[in-house]
């Protein structure tokens, strides 16, 4: 149960989460500035709460959901933010990648909340069927990071120019030549030429 302080913690904390001050944020709500001012959420007989209409009125006025304002009750708590998302199956299809960075096009992902990564630009894509096995099974949500260097053994997403998806650990890497692991120990690795892939990602963690 949010208290009486959580409440006004979570009105300073949007209102630094928008450069503003608590009288600033009440005025980009077009409400008194006054409202929001520590001496107005004390008074000697009793505590006072902010009304649901001003609450309302701040979310509004900051494009906020009433979930990511509880969250920032408590500043302890890990926050969200909103990563895109989708499913292997639909990788294929349609322009779902900016092909010069290998970042989403976020206006044909869906997106899930994740605690703050370090990384902006991450995106979740969720293991549809048996493409991704015996190393990921379906239902499987993998959380990718354009930004984070991938490093020798460590998993990694690669498309192909001609669309395919694969990830696996990461063998050797050149300038010409990238090397991924097989799908098992006793596998052989498979190799692809530089100019015949789009992007490689580091899989920075993946569902159980």
């Amino acid at each position: 149960m949010l208290s009486h302080t959580d409440i006004w913690n979570a009105i300073d904390n949007l209102a630094k989460k928008n450069g503003l001050s608590a009288s600033g944020l009440a005025k980009k709500a077009g409400l008194s500035s006054t409202l929001f001012n520590p001496s107005k959420r004390v008074s000697a007989k009793r505590k006072r709460w902010p009304s649901t209409e001003s609450i309302a009125a701040i979310l509004q006025a900051t494009a906020t959901s009433l979930d990511d304002f509880l969250a920032l009750a408590n500043p302890n708590s890990p926050q969200q933010t909103k990563i895109p998302f989708l499913s292997t199956k639909d990788v294929r299809g349609g322009d779902v990648f900016d092909e010069e960075t290998g970042e989403p096009n976020r206006a044909k992902w869906d997106q899930m909340l994740l605690p703050v990564a370090s990384d902006p630009a991450a995106f979740a894509l969720e293991v549809a069927g048996k493409s991704l096995e015996p190393l990921f099974s379906d239902g499987t949500i993998l959380i990718i990071s354009p930004k984070e260097k991938p490093r020798r053994m460590d998993i990694v997403a690669l498309r192909t120019r001609s669309g395919d998806l694969i990830v696996r650990k990461l063998g050797r890497e050149g300038g010409q030549k990238i090397e991924l692991l097989g799908e098992t120990a006793d596998a052989p690795p498979v190799t692809y030429a530089r100019q015949d892939v789009l992007w490689m990602h580091r899989v920075l963690w993946a569902s159980l």
